[in-house]
């Protein structure tokens, strides 16, 4: 479960950024000033922080600055949130390190997109050998070929479904909420709802058999793969 650090002053702004993130899954701590985010950066890296620019002690380009200036936090990913949107403050808080810049009022929807695809990057800069299988017992999963296996004989699964439980896998003991699902699979698609994931989730349990048991419900918020 990815972690990240909000750094923001504005505690109705902190606590909307928080309250979004959870819901989509992630770790979250929030700080209201520089100082005791850097602190807490330095004993407990976070996978991204969410930096504003103005703050009360330490301006957000000068924490953004330590750290890419630091070899034990350069490669955090930093995402500047900021009321400054003149072309030099992002020219500034891009050359200083950050990775992306997003001005208020921002779209939570696209800053969730952001963060994603900065956490997507930084995992396959990291992980540039990704295993592209899975297997669980007598389950294999093939994530290049688009096959399932169970027992060496295959099972037949729509796009969707493939897509679907290849989702769920990759992000075993998370919980991933329907939105998220939605958003992930169905993307811009029309006429789909909530209840299309429920649909597609009845149907890859019942296609998985005996492993249909690992897709866990979670009530209210959404589904999460989690074996024995």
């Amino acid at each position: 479960m990815p972690l990240v650090y909000v750094i923001e002053d504005d505690e109705d702004i902190n606590e909307l950024l928080v309250y979004n993130l959870e819901k989509e899954g992630y770790q979250v701590e929030p700080f209201y000033s520089s100082n005791p985010a850097y602190e807490a950066i330095k004993s407990k890296k976070p996978d991204i922080i969410i930096l504003d620019i103005m703050l009360p002690d330490m301006d957000g380009l000068e924490l953004c600055k330590l750290l890419k200036s630091d070899k034990q936090t350069e490669n955090i990913p930093v995402i500047m949130l900021t009321a400054k949107s003149t072309e030099i403050d992002k020219i500034v808080g891009l050359e200083l390190g950050a990775d992306d810049y997003i001005t208020k009022p921002f779209s939570i929807r696209e800053l969730l997109a952001r963060i994603k695809a900065i956490l997507r990057r930084t995992k396959k800069k990291n992980c540039p050998e990704e295993e592209n299988q899975y297997q669980y017992k007598g389950l294999k999963i093939d994530f290049e070929k688009f096959s399932v296996e169970i027992g060496n004989k295959p099972v037949k699964l729509t796009s969707k479904e493939f897509k679907l439980l290849s989702l769920l896998v990759k992000s075993e003991k998370k919980v991933l909420s329907r939105e998220y699902i939605l958003d992930e699979i169905w993307k811009n698609e029309d006429d789909v709802f909530d209840r299309t994931v429920d649909v597609h989730i009845k149907n890859l349990r019942e296609k998985l058999g005996e492993y249909g048991k690992y897709i866990k419900t979670v009530r209210g918020i959404g589904y999460k793969w989690e074996t024995d």
